[in-house]
């Protein structure tokens, strides 16, 4: 279900972004101002075409679909692998054997050494 309604939600975005590069905005007209007689520039744009219909409709969807994504994603539970924030940290592993030497309370190291080659 929440794949389905990805994949319809990324076709609806695509639909949108295309209904509204189609679109000419309100102030296309603008130029008209300055070079000769236009009476619509600040005025309305009359009854809605097809396209403004299709973006109404497509952002509705849209609106619809980022919802109820939402409301999916917060039920949904997935790990991260950068931070897992319910899991309590690993405990420290224990010091191995060759990783550093032990020293006596004298200061002297054990690494090997003998008595003899100091």
């Amino acid at each position: 279900m929440y794949t389905l309604l990805v994949i319809i939600h990324v076709i609806v975005c695509t639909l949108m972004i295309g209904a509204i590069l189609l679109q000419s905005g309100k102030g296309a007209e603008i130029g008209a101002a300055f070079g000769g007689s236009s009476q619509t520039v600040f005025g309305s744009r009359g009854p809605a075409n097809f396209l403004s219909k299709f973006t109404v409709v497509t952002a509705f969807v849209f609106m619809l679909t980022s919802l109820s994504l939402a409301i999916l994603a917060k039920d949904r539970t997935f790990s991260s692998t950068v931070i897992d924030l319910n899991k309590k940290p690993a405990p420290a592993a224990p010091a191995t054997q060759g990783s550093a030497p032990a020293a006596t309370p004298s200061g002297e190291s054990h690494s090997g050494d003998t008595p003899a080659s100091h």
